[in-house]
């Protein structure tokens, strides 16, 4: 059968364009991808305030352990562990009526001195006349007048037994020596107490005020001295500003701390130095035995900050894409000097103004190519306040 020329004709064009359009798919197919879009920042300088963080151990104002200082049973527990007491408020008692018998002898014993003086005195009375008309000897006098004064140191020294007795008799009842609260209380009532006891009956902690104790290196040291102006240690501790403490939580405590001491020498073992913070505590929500961070701060008058999202590790190291004129992206490594929750402060590395992708990092290699989407800065800190 023969096709006729025009269906011919028609038959070859079609073939034609279905070949053109085979070829610019295969053409598409192998085309790069476009670049991706990717917000950039734009680095900045400003006042902001960076924090230095040390693990400390919390410590009440006191903590005192209480002990009996007579021997005897446990006969009364007066509170509850865990109880707030205030100074003066009686705690324990141990068994008194044995020393209460001890006073009434130390007292009947000042009663037999007493008299004993008083026959001496009668005694030196009836001699002095008859030495002086010369019936007796001197001699006898001076005997009756010894034994005099033997009675009074006599007595005096009966009279000290009874203040020692009345003594004891007080210390049956053992009374906070401060305001705070009580700790475990390991003896029961009936339990016999001596002075010699190796456990405490309890440990009165005083948290009104809490002091959280940390260490800084020499190096820190050597830092903090130059940093704070003054001529003294105190001076400079005064020149400080306020700590915050991190607690457990990681929440901050609300009440700002102050710097109060520093240890006299650094410690041969650890090389650092002991350092003291005091917060105060007047609703206990601190107890001693709580850990935490104190955080110093840092004023920084013109800090240059980048986002951390902004940021990758590759070996202990930290990088970030810088985007050139030419829209392509180049690492570089910087040293990151300080940090807030959402930005780090970088001292080397890159300089103001200079572009760095702020986010979707993770499928970046240097020379690639992008798209930039500027963001402001101002509407970044809105967001993300220093």
């Amino acid at each position: 059968m023969k096709i006729p020329g025009k269906i011919r004709f028609i038959v070859l064009i079609s073939s034609i364009i279905l070949l053109q359009n085979c070829t610019k798919a295969a053409e598409g197919s192998n085309a790069a991808p476009p670049a991706p879009e990717l917000p950039v920042y734009t680095v900045i300088t400003s006042p902001a305030t960076t924090y230095q963080e040390f693990p400390t151990a919390l410590e009440g104002k006191n903590n005192v352990e209480i002990r009996s200082q007579v021997d005897g049973y446990l006969d009364r527990i007066y509170v509850e562990e865990g109880a707030y007491v205030r100074a003066g408020q009686p705690l324990f008692k141990i068994d008194s009526r044995s020393y209460g018998e001890q006073v009434n002898m130390a007292q009947a014993n000042l009663q037999a001195a007493n008299a004993n003086i008083e026959k001496a005195r009668v005694e030196v009375d009836r001699l002095q006349p008859l030495v002086a008309a010369k019936v007796v000897s001197d001699v006898q006098l001076k005997t009756a007048k010894a034994n005099y004064s033997a009675a009074v140191a006599a007595a005096s020294q009966a009279r000290a037994s009874v203040g020692n007795a009345r003594i004891n008799v007080g210390f049956t009842t053992i009374t906070a020596p401060v305001s705070g609260y009580i700790g475990r209380i390991p003896y029961k009532k009936g339990s016999l107490i001596s002075r010699t006891d190796v456990n405490p009956l309890t440990l009165l902690s005083d948290i009104s005020e809490i002091y959280a104790y940390f260490s800084l290196s020499e190096l820190d040291f050597i830092a903090f001295q130059k940093k704070y102006p003054g001529a003294s240690l105190d001076e400079k501790l005064k020149n400080m500003p306020m700590v915050d403490l991190v607690i457990a939580d990681n929440s901050i405590y609300p009440e700002k701390g102050k710097m109060s001491i520093v240890d006299g020498q650094f410690d041969k073992t650890t090389g650092a130095i002991s350092v003291r913070a005091v917060f105060p505590n007047a609703q206990g929500a601190l107890r001693t035995g709580n850990t935490g961070r104190v955080r110093m701060p840092q004023m920084l008058s013109n800090a240059l900050i980048i986002p951390q999202e902004s940021t990758f590790e590759i070996q202990d190291k930290t990088y970030v894409y810088i985007v050139g004129k030419d829209n392509k992206v180049t690492s570089k490594p910087v040293k990151i000097s300080g940090k807030t929750e959402s930005y780090y402060f970088i001292s080397e590395g890159i300089t103001p103004g200079e572009k760095i992708v702020y986010t979707g990092i993770g499928a970046l290699k240097d020379g690639a190519s992008i798209k930039p989407k500027a963001i402001s800065s101002d509407s970044l800190l809105r967001a993300k306040p220093l």
